[in-house]
């Protein structure tokens, strides 16, 4: 996790490149059936890395199934406040912004109507305020909220 918070740092720092390619080593190093937990935090922030919208979507597949086989016992042994529900917004979230930007607008409604129904495994904090707010963005963008 070390190595991958610095590859994120990285990114984070405008070194878009190099951080891809320290995630690329490190998912060569993690495999296809590493930890769950690494898996699904490499494969969600290579997404970010990625210059096609498709390879961004393959990423957010894998971060996706991933966590769907983390447990909250893998994610609290990391840190004790992680609990692997309150992944799957965010999730969500990227998956229907990857599908929106392929010209997809059915799968990101589909996706972001997942993101919604999740949102209530967030915290009343920074970060859950962030990712409600980024869900109801891309509503708007998507032509607002279905009944």
């Amino acid at each position: 996790m070390t190595r991958i918070g610095q590859a994120i740092m990285l990114h984070r720092g405008g070194d878009r490149d190099e951080a891809r390619n320290r995630f690329a080593a490190l998912w060569e190093e993690i495999g296809e059936d590493g930890d769950p937990l690494h898996r699904c935090t490499l494969a969600h922030y290579m997404a970010d890395t990625q210059d096609d919208p498709a390879d961004e979507l393959a990423w957010d597949v894998l971060a996706l199934r991933a966590a769907d086989s983390l447990t909250d016992v893998r994610a609290a042994a990391h840190h004790q406040a992680l609990a692997v529900r309150a992944f799957y917004p965010s999730l969500h979230l990227n998956l229907a912004a990857d599908y929106e930007k392929l010209g997809q607008p059915a799968a990101a409604r589909r996706e972001l109507d997942r993101a919604r129904e999740r949102s209530s495994a967030l915290g009343d904090d920074d970060y859950g305020d962030g990712i409600r707010a980024a869900i109801a963005r891309l509503e708007l963008r998507l032509g607002g909220r279905r009944p």
